[in-house]
């Protein structure tokens, strides 16, 4: 079953969730949430008070102490419930995830090249550092390098997208992850783990829930629920001598009932489904989170530090304009931008080569007749070209292209730097073509901002979140983008040493900053960043910097995120709201119930008129369980979340759930009375 497909509440995960309700009531695993533990400890003492008046060794109403005792039994095995679907969700994500992983053997070759000699071995004997070989059809045994070649590669194992990607050497689309199949040509890879270290291996663990660690906000709620608790626990308890003082004792049972009405026992049950469905959100996004900790930490960035390429961006820059230099013809320009670009496969140079065509009726000359080499772009060089004889022609950026110029003993001329700012001034990227000493003009490159951005930009700042656009680009061309996207700032020119002072700036001013990368240059600023996002398609230095891996290599995947991040921290916020309202509805039905008789101006309190005290009790006790099963769904899913400021959320969230928690437990308490009442039950 796919990830994306698994239900809310698929029928397996429910069967398997109810046995695990039951294998959960263990002393071991209750003691982890105190809260319910005193639930627990109130179910077991009720059963032996019941089971003592059945058989006559003590006083008292034995069907009404055993009815209590049953309902604090459910609301245990609900609280459990909720805990073992949750947990049921990411094991299934997790078992679809081992499927992938397969018994096979690799051919480990004795040299780093296609043709060396290569041994059989099985793929669980590899060891980080070892060359293997991978052909069409072949599982790729490891995590690792390509140093050698280029291959189409079936990821949907991981990604759960049908469409194969490129691997191949060199760049930032060389890392391949151990279980994915290639379909074509062939791979020589480098194992960069060793086996059981697997991304997939990492990724089975980061699903489990049973490795889950609760997170600091979810530690210090527990801290609170725990004092809430101990609070409720000795009011309780001082109540009895009270109930004596006035001549008729409160009965046990009904202190036991009173106590765990008012101590937070829905929170309490729904707190750690609350964080796992968290992070089962997330894996179902197609993003891989470390921990519960970076989900959290999601919920509380307040700076975005976003690519403006592929994010902002379309990502595919278009030749939109030749501007020859002053004595060259447009032609002239639009002809040697073309010829440098014939070897060039990126979306920019195919769109030089199209657009000469159209302006000019220039067609693509076979390269084989040129009898020309090309000079690849490389990141020190920033230019790539041509030479065909004695013609040099390079096409660059303006600062590679002056320095090439004047080292051939060239000048730059000023009016090509004005058309260069013309530009920028507008939004594009201009990119200078020269042969040998000779400026010959600008190719514009127009960004395309992606439709929507703004908007979404917008939300942000409405939920106070800073976004900052970084990118390579001249300060001009920066600050044309920055302006139609509607970024709040942005970082031009930008150097993996610039990344990490802006990083470090801001958690300076004590912020929390997330970012995305993909290459071994992003490293050290997705390292500092409190939220990493690194992309599955990218390089392994940028996968182990990061705490969460995109399996879709979707830089904008980062606003889900921070979404998805706001949305557990809003949920967990709600329901402990609804959760503390929700007690005061059972003061008006436990208190006048049981000390009504020792002091009779109580009954004051008993707004809700109910039948009688035995049924007040019982009622509340029953809504308490029940209360529970009905909020899993939304412990599940997720709050609605909408981008709002806190004030604006705060206010939101008091009047839904804070009136709601006041509101629904009145009604329904007094709807179980009337339905005991009918039935005769009390």
């Amino acid at each position: 079953m796919s990830r994306k497909q698994q239900a809310l509440f698929d029928p397996s995960l429910i069967r398997q969730a109810l046995i695990d309700s039951f294998k959960k009531l263990t002393p071991q695993v209750q003691w982890h949430n105190p809260v319910m533990f005193i639930v627990w400890v109130g179910s077991v003492v009720t059963s032996v008070l019941a089971i003592a008046m059945l058989n006559g060794s003590l006083q008292g109403d034995a069907l009404f102490t055993a009815a209590i005792g049953l309902w604090l039994w459910f609301t245990v095995l609900f609280a459990n419930f909720a805990e073992a679907l949750a947990e049921g969700r990411s094991k299934a994500q997790a078992n679809s995830l081992k499927g992938v992983k397969k018994t096979s053997f690799a051919r480990k070759l004795r040299a780093p090249q296609h043709d060396a000699p290569a041994d059989r071995v099985p793929a669980a004997d590899l060891r980080k550092g070892d060359i293997v070989l991978v052909e069409a059809g072949d599982i790729i045994p490891c995590d690792g390098e390509v140093l050698e070649g280029g291959a189409s590669v079936d990821e949907s194992a991981i990604t759960g997208e049908s469409a194969p990607v490129i691997r191949e050497s060199g760049g930032d689309f060389a890392s391949v992850t151990g279980g994915t199949r290639i379909l074509s040509d062939w791979l020589v890879i480098q194992c960069s783990v060793n086996p059981g270290e697997t991304f997939l291996d990492r990724m089975i663990a980061m699903v489990e829930s049973a490795q889950r660690r609760k997170t600091p906000n979810e530690v210090a709620l527990t801290i609170l629920l725990v004092a809430l608790t101990i609070v409720f626990l000795l009011a309780t308890a001082t109540l009895w001598p009270f109930s004596q003082y006035g001549g008729v004792a409160v009965s046990a049972t009904v202190l036991i009932a009173l106590l765990v009405c008012l101590i937070p026992t829905t929170i309490g049950g729904l707190l750690s489904a609350i964080g796992v469905a968290g992070m089962s959100r997330m894996l179902g996004a197609n993003v891989i989170a470390t921990s519960g900790r970076a989900v959290e930490a999601a919920g509380d960035v307040d700076v975005l530090l976003l690519d403006k390429t592929g994010t902002i961006t379309l990502g595919n820059r278009q030749a939109s304009d030749f501007l020859p230099a002053p004595g060259i013809d447009e032609k002239t320009l639009a002809d040697a931008a073309q010829l440098s670009s014939l070897a060039d496969e990126t979306p920019e140079g195919r769109s030089i080569v199209v657009l000469a065509k159209q302006r000019f009726n220039l067609r693509e000359r076979e390269v084989q007749n040129l009898q020309a080499t090309f000079v690849p772009f490389t990141a020190q060089t920033r230019m790539s070209g041509i030479n065909i004889q004695e013609r040099m022609i390079r096409k660059g950026s303006v600062d590679a292209i002056r320095r090439h110029v004047e080292a051939n003993g060239g000048h730059f001329p000023p009016q090509v730097e004005t058309l260069v700012e013309g530009v920028a001034r507008s939004g594009g990227t201009p990119l200078v073509v020269a042969e040998g000493a000779n400026v010959l003009g600008v190719i514009a490159l127009k960004d395309i901002v992606k439709g929507g951005i703004k908007e979404r930009f917008a939300q942000l700042r409405k939920m106070g979140i800073k976004t900052v656009m970084i990118t390579g680009d001249n300060r001009l061309t920066a600050a044309a983008i920055a302006a139609e996207a509607g970024v709040d700032d942005f970082l031009a020119e930008a150097t993996p040493e610039a990344k990490l002072a802006l990083i470090r700036q801001y958690q300076a001013e004590g912020r929390l900053v997330a970012m995305t990368g993909d290459g071994t240059n992003d490293a050290p600023a997705l390292a500092q960043a409190d939220v990493a996002v690194a992309m599955n398609s990218g390089t392994q230095a940028a996968k182990e910097a990061g705490n969460m891996v995109d399996l879709d290599s979707n830089p904008t995947k980062l606003i889900e995120v921070v979404h998805i991040g706001k949305q557990m921290l809003m949920t967990r916020g709600s329901l402990t709201t609804f959760s503390i309202a929700n007690d005061v509805a059972k003061y008006f039905a436990i208190i006048p119930a049981a000390f009504a008789a020792t002091y009779p101006q109580l009954n004051a309190l008993n707004v809700m008129h109910l039948h009688s005290p035995a049924s007040a009790i019982l009622s509340a006790v029953i809504f308490n369980a029940l209360i529970i099963i009905f909020l899993i769904p939304l412990a599940l899913r997720g709050v609605s979340y909408q981008p709002l400021s806190a004030a604006a959320m705060l206010r939101r969230n008091l009047w839904i759930y804070g009136l709601g928690g006041l509101i629904v437990p009145f009604i329904g308490i007094k709807a179980i009375d009337l339905l005991l009442t009918v039935c005769g039950l009390v």
